[in-house]
């Protein structure tokens, strides 16, 4: 081979002259088409603009920016980044397809929570178990009118739960095809909270009911903070033992917090552990967005679906606190006693975006009746959430599986 025809097979196997794709005779429909030889210049420009929605308006940018990269890595021509044996690929199928990467960041998540506010108001949980309404009707949905599978259906639901990593291990349990789009809408939606819920919630409240005050929250004991983990680990393991992964990461990383004798340990799993595999899970999801996999119909279908789940949830969860008020109404008629009712726009924060939903609900309420602080308030049914989410993806694996 001479100079020429090296330099010549150089250019090649360069990137640029494989972007495109050839035209492919089995692909008959003009869109499809489309998509199948511009898939790769077309998934650079969406990675790119993940990456500036991570980094310019800094939505949930720990997970959108090594996400977004992973995915210009996977759509790199020829390169094979996210092959089985390359470099996203093992990183992959050791720590999102074996479930590794969300059980140790549900742990972080437990050494970072107070459960605090919820067993000060254990009525709250109420409105955390009422948002996991909008994962099933989605799930209906999904199953009924988009023609996907039950698995698939159960994978698309739980992105109502407004949790990552239990998306992320219910969706590589059960329909691990739609890892990419799934992880993009359940993160995407998550950081645009501040943005879907609001109109929501004032559409469903009066203005009298949004500045209703609520009463300062009671002394937890440290004693019920470490007996409330045990607890309900021991409920999950004997009435659903398919949550008990994600619920028992989650209980142990919150016992470690609250026993106050392995502050090491804690430490480290809210910090440098939770760090350190949120980098891998960013950028191994990341690499199920290539062109292949994410431009397709039914990553559409996905995104759609998904913030219908997450309206549901946001409605469920107001409408219950609603419910709840005039229940307690009643029930205060009767009784004779003077019940405090409950704000309804806390019953939004029955999603799992921790704490982003719970201050959404509190600055909402401050715009309404600038004395009324709903902060701790929207953590007892924020943090009910996160049970909520596990709870139902134990659920849908038992169910979908």
């Amino acid at each position: 081979m001479d100079l020429k025809e090296g330099l010549l097979a150089l250019w090649q196997t360069t990137g640029i002259m494989n972007m495109v794709q050839p035209v492919d005779p089995n692909i008959t429909n003009g869109f499809e088409q489309f998509l199948h030889q511009f898939g790769h210049p077309i998934m650079l420009v969406i990675c790119c603009f993940l990456l500036w929605l991570g980094i310019k308006k800094q939505y949930e940018p720990l997970l959108l920016v090594p996400i977004a990269f992973g995915g210009l890595l996977s759509n790199i021509p020829l390169a094979g980044i996210a092959e089985p044996t390359g470099f996203l690929g093992i990183i992959y199928e050791a720590g999102i397809h074996k479930g590794l990467f969300p059980l140790i960041i549900f742990m972080g998540v437990g050494a970072m929570t107070d459960f605090g506010p919820l067993l000060a108001n254990p009525k709250t949980a109420l409105l955390g178990g009422a948002a996991q309404f909008g994962i099933f009707g989605a799930l209906l949905l999904a199953l009924c009118c988009f023609g996907f599978t039950l698995p698939q259906s159960g994978a698309i639901g739980i992105i109502g739960g407004a949790d990552g990593p239990t998306s992320i291990y219910v969706t590589s349990k059960l329909a691990p095809e739609l890892l990419g789009a799934i992880a993009v809408a359940a993160y995407s939606y998550m950081a645009l909270v501040p943005v879907i819920q609001p109109p929501i919630m004032k559409l469903l409240t009066t203005a009298k009911e949004r500045q209703i005050q609520m009463d300062q929250l009671r002394q937890v004991s440290k004693r019920e903070k470490i007996v409330f983990p045990l607890v309900v680990l021991g409920l999950c393991i004997i009435f659903l033992p398919d949550a008990c992964p994600l619920v028992g990461a989650l209980t142990f990383g919150n016992l470690c917090k609250e026993c106050g004798v392995v502050d090491r340990l804690s430490d480290t799993m809210q910090n440098a552990l939770i760090n350190i595999v949120t980098i891998f899970l960013g950028l191994s999801v990341g690499s199920k967005l290539s062109a292949e996999q994410f431009l397709t119909v039914q990553t559409l279908f996905i995104l759609v679906l998904g913030i219908i789940a997450f309206s549901f949830a946001t409605v469920a969860g107001v409408l219950m606190a609603k419910l709840m008020n005039v229940c307690t109404g009643v029930i205060g008629k009767i009784t004779g006693k003077e019940i405090k009712p409950i704000n309804p726009l806390i019953g939004s924060a029955g999603v799992s975006a921790v704490p982003m939903a719970a201050r959404v609900s509190n600055k909402v309420g401050l715009e309404y009746n600038p004395q009324n602080y709903l902060l701790m308030h929207a953590m007892g049914p924020n943090v009910a959430g996160v049970i909520g989410s596990a709870v139902a993806a134990g659920v849908l694996l038992a169910l979908c599986h």
